[in-house]
């Protein structure tokens, strides 16, 4: 394509393919990472720089541009402090410290401002982590769309988990019900918001989640992400891709709470494309599988499931295969095209 258009931002086969060809083919392998650490060799949402032989800070960047900037369950303010949050988690790291830079459009009412504000402070301080810097700029009206916010997040780990090391054998876990902030915001989008659908975002930092994981289950745990854009479709074939395997799940174990499978049957969507913004996609040793689903039921994620496993690639390709209900399987492409439009 010779110009960008709304499906390189989506999350999917467009945005992937055009990062390749534009910035990681580019770069020299000695850009890609700092020695010992993590970096574009291996593409993740976040990367880490090594502090010693067994502890690693771990980084991550991203711009929050959601429409509506209010929705149900939340607002972009929360969204980009619980999504930094986890990206920092899904990597193994134990958030510490967040730096933001909001760009907002010239006429934006300042009550909006603040309440954005005190909904992304709120959630730094409520987990004690810690706004250490950050900028602000106003553009002029009709140049961005109210307001846009990027944030930074910096934790400490004292071991990555990366999703290349998904291995044949391994379970694969959701810790809740998918695809909840994609139908809220398209449903938003669309002025189809009606309260019986009970359409409402996920969005939230998993840190009451991961932590306790991390701590307790460590190197077990072979890969993590929270499956935003691109929905949990994106995710498994990013880490079939990684990790040169095949994953095969089964859509009768996968979560998704009726009033969203309702909507989605309606509106022709896939579920399994949708964003999620609160939820955890795990990749855990076979052994370790039932104790860690148990660990989670206590803590408080009662919809979580075991649904599917990791295969060795028996195709020249890496794929993900889902076994539907009926008995038949299908192979679950990554998602194309625009799936909703600035979710995130």
């Amino acid at each position: 394509m010779e110009k960008i258009t709304l499906a390189h931002g989506s999350g999917g086969r467009e945005m992937n393919q055009l990062l390749e060809e534009i910035v990681f083919s580019r770069l020299p392998s000695w850009m890609k990472l700092v020695e010992g650490g993590l970096g574009l060799d291996f593409p993740d949402d976040a990367a880490a720089i090594p502090l010693s032989e067994d502890k690693y800070m771990v980084l991550t960047i991203d711009s929050y541009t959601v429409n509506p900037i209010f929705f149900p369950g939340g607002d972009i303010g929360k969204l980009a402090a619980s999504g930094t949050i986890n990206d920092v988690l899904m990597l193994g790291g134990n958030p510490v410290a967040a730096l933001d830079s909001i760009v907002v459009e010239e006429g934006l009412e300042r009550e909006t401002l603040e309440k954005i504000l005190e909904s992304m402070f709120d959630v730094f301080a409520n987990l004690r982590v810690k706004l250490i810097g950050g900028d602000f700029k106003v553009m002029p009206y009709g140049e961005i769309d109210k307001i846009i916010i990027t944030t930074v997040g910096i934790g400490i780990s004292e071991y990555l988990i990366v999703d290349k090391n998904l291995r044949p054998g391994d379970k694969i876990i959701v810790s809740g019900p998918v695809a909840e902030h994609g139908a809220a915001i398209y449903a938003a989008q669309k002025g189809l918001m009606l309260e019986e659908h009970e359409l409402r975002s996920d969005v939230k930092p998993l840190t009451d989640l991961m932590i306790p994981l991390i701590k307790k289950y460590g190197k077990h745990i072979h890969a993590a992400s929270d499956p935003t854009r691109g929905g949990l479709a994106m995710t498994l074939n990013n880490w079939a891709s990684l990790s040169n395997t095949t994953i095969i799940i089964d859509e009768e174990k996968i979560p998704v709470r009726e009033p969203v499978m309702s909507y989605c049957q309606m509106l022709g969507l896939d579920p399994l494309t949708l964003a999620s913004e609160g939820v955890a996609v795990l990749g855990v040793e076979e052994e370790y599988a039932e104790d860690m689903l148990e660990t989670m039921h206590r803590i408080g994620y009662r919809n979580a499931e075991i649904i599917g496993e990791v295969r060795e690639k028996k195709e020249e390709i890496s794929l993900v295969v889902v076994r539907t209900s009926i008995g038949g399987y299908r192979i679950l492409e990554p998602p194309v095209g625009e799936i909703v439009p600035r979710i995130c």
